[in-house]
């Protein structure tokens, strides 16, 4: 369970009826989540069979509707759709007089704060933003990894409390985030976490194509190892080739890369160019060395073989 201290017994949330737009991986974990803090799951929306089969494995016996007979049934509504395909949603359902006053309206989008539910506050919607920081699987396990998840929380000041407790019931951790401040919060998630599947997918499939047989195996502690040392002590934990201003080592990663699989070639010389950046930045790459080194990742190839061999 969440370490957050519990909310005062008059700002939790009475118990809810609660829909869901939208059966991709987020909703119904959030919903099952919600279930388990004694609220109601009532109905849910989905349009492909995936999305109805997930549906029916994380909130059995909730029945299938279409989106306005979901806001039609719950008290809290979440609506768990892609991010482009929002403000479409919301201004369909304030127009078409689906939107109850006093109904609790929650996206979990997290690119958007509370303004892109506008049209559904004008219809007296109460808006809440709680996008939960973490990857989904779709399987129930995701209702487990939402202790201690951390939630990035936008909404009305007067609607501050309410949006911090429901996250705490879901056994997150509320992480008040500013509305003009989404974006860039959001973009920073991008770049740690999606971007990192990337990475260790290629990481994976070059250990494959250099003869290791459990590149997961091997990955794992090294991953893990890394990503704790970063957490803890940021750019210091930076170690490596490019930090160590190592320039015929990199010129040789990128002639192999070039060799076995060039389409890794433009990503690894963006990353290690930012890794020199900062490497330098923070003294860990001496500048009599960065010379070379920023000269291989300037030109690429140019040269890397020679200073491969």
């Amino acid at each position: 369970m969440s370490t957050s201290q519990q909310p005062d017994p008059k700002h939790r949330p009475a118990r809810l009826t609660v829909g869901v737009v939208g059966a991709g991986r987020v909703g119904p974990a959030l919903a099952a989540s919600l279930q388990l803090a004694g609220h109601r799951p009532v109905a849910v929306s989905g349009v492909s069979d995936t999305s109805r089969r997930r549906a029916a494995q994380m909130l059995p016996d909730v029945p299938l509707v279409p989106p306005a007979e979901v806001l039609q049934r719950a008290d809290l509504v979440l609506l768990t759709v892609p991010d482009d395909t929002l403000p479409a949603l919301v201004e369909g359902l304030a127009e078409t007089g689906s939107v109850r006053p006093g109904q609790l309206l929650v996206h979990t989008s997290g690119r958007y704060g509370a303004k892109v539910l506008d049209p559904a506050l004008r219809a007296g919607a109460l808006p809440l933003a709680l996008h939960p920081a973490m990857t989904f699987t779709g399987t129930p396990v995701d209702v487990q990894r939402l202790a201690g998840c951390s939630f990035g929380v936008t909404a009305p000041e007067e609607l501050r409390l309410a949006a911090e407790a429901l996250v705490i019931e879901m056994g997150g951790e509320p992480e008040w985030i500013a509305e003009e401040r989404r974006p860039l919060y959001h973009a920073a998630l991008a770049l740690g976490a999606n971007h990192l599947v990337t990475l260790v997918a290629q990481s994976m499939e070059l250990l494959r194509e250099a003869g290791v047989t459990a590149p997961d195996r091997m990955l794992g502690p090294l991953l893990g190892a890394a990503l704790d040392n970063a957490l803890r002590s940021g750019d210091a934990a930076l170690t490596g080739p490019v930090a160590r201003g190592d320039a015929g080592t990199v010129a040789a990663h990128v002639a192999e890369l070039r060799r076995h699989a060039p389409q890794t070639v433009a990503g690894y010389l963006a990353m290690a160019r930012a890794t020199a950046d900062r490497a330098l930045a923070h003294g860990l790459l001496k500048p009599e060395l960065a010379e070379d080194l920023l000269g291989v990742l300037a030109g690429g190839t140019d040269g890397a073989e020679g200073d491969a061999r």
